[in-house]
């Protein structure tokens, strides 16, 4: 079973698969250095580095993806390559928030330095428009990221059963 959890920034992605993590799930954040890095392109897709957008390492995800395993595996993460790797989950679990609990909580985030300028909560907004519908088009479940982190966590794995 891989489980891939998706959603905008600031929907509780990383924390979700951290508690996953710390729960002894086989669970992996995308969403970080060595998953994923600066690639060059047209324009500020993320509103944090002109020239460049956060794509996933594919070649390293494809090794994760393809290994043997009877292990059920969770991903969390949104980059602009993802679609190269839908068919690979059995689920796609969208994390939904609306804007002002987005923003409110990349606001606040630690771990995360990302959406705190105003071009990259622009960008959280405008993704929530663009990116989101197009996401849940691909979700086999959805779960509302404004509940607690514990609940949401139970609703994935629900999910993923």
């Amino acid at each position: 079973m891989k489980v891939l959890i998706t959603g905008m920034s600031g929907t509780g992605k990383s924390t979700v698969v951290e508690a996953m993590a710390k729960a002894g799930w086989r669970a992996v954040d995308l969403d970080v250095n060595g998953w994923s890095h600066w690639v060059p392109c047209e324009g500020n897709p993320t509103g944090a580095t002109p020239g460049y957008d956060w794509m996933w390492d594919e070649a390293r995800l494809v090794e994760l993806l393809t290994e043997a395993t009877d292990e059920p595996l969770f991903l969390a993460g949104c980059g602009p390559n993802m679609g190269l790797f839908t068919s690979l989950f059995d689920r796609i679990i969208l994390l939904s928030a609306p804007a002002e609990v987005l923003l409110a909580r990349v606001a606040v985030r630690t771990n995360n330095p990302y959406g705190k300028t105003t071009a990259e909560a622009e960008r959280i907004v405008a993704n929530l428009e663009e990116v989101e519908p197009l996401l849940r088009r691909i979700a086999t479940n959805e779960i509302d990221a404004t509940q607690s982190p514990e609940v949401v966590l139970d609703a994935v794995v629900s999910a993923a059963n």
